[in-house]
């Protein structure tokens, strides 16, 4: 998909970058968890499969608290403040204006800050539409696990894989 479009991937690649590996109040971990929700709440196999692996390479009790989280959020051995902003994430996911002052007030009710609230927002968003591309393109996605949980292993961040991914291709 972005080999088919690499002037349109290359920005993509890098709000991913800022997004989910950039300076952030929140670790990299609970950014890639979010990503993890919002594609299991759209149903979008690979971005869960792949985002869920990214998360479970960085989040305490791996796997366990991801399959936890996406089953219910408010039962996961999550902090408060994590789940006030997934549940802001979900909002998001049913629509922009569905996030509401009660949200709001609950996250920074439990410490979020206004950077913590606005990056969930805009991975929420961004995931959304992340979900859609794959699906819309009915871009091929494989159940296998180990196959995710090898490319979540990188540590340098998603502009860095899709850098050296275009130079393969171009040999």
């Amino acid at each position: 998909m972005f080999r088919y479009r690499p002037e349109a991937a290359e920005p993509l690649t890098l709000l991913s970058e800022v997004l989910l590996c950039g300076d952030s109040p929140l670790s990299r971990g609970e950014r890639e968890l979010i990503a993890a929700y919002v594609s299991s709440l759209n149903r979008c196999r690979f971005c869960f499969h792949t985002h869920a692996a990214f998360a479970a390479v960085r989040v305490p009790d791996g796997m366990t608290l991801v399959d936890q989280t996406c089953a219910d959020p408010g039962t996961a051995p999550l902090s408060g403040k994590l789940k006030a902003l997934l549940a802001i994430a979900a909002a998001v996911q049913r629509g922009g204006r569905e996030v509401g002052d009660e949200h709001v007030r609950a996250a920074r009710a439990e410490g979020a800050t206004d950077l913590e609230i606005h990056d969930t927002v805009l991975i929420a968003a961004a995931f959304c539409m992340y979900n859609r591309y794959v699906d819309g393109l009915a871009t091929l996605a494989t159940d296998d696990p180990g196959h995710y949980a090898d490319r979540a292993r990188l540590t340098s961040g998603y502009v860095k894989v899709w850098n050296d991914e275009a130079l393969d291709e171009a040999g």
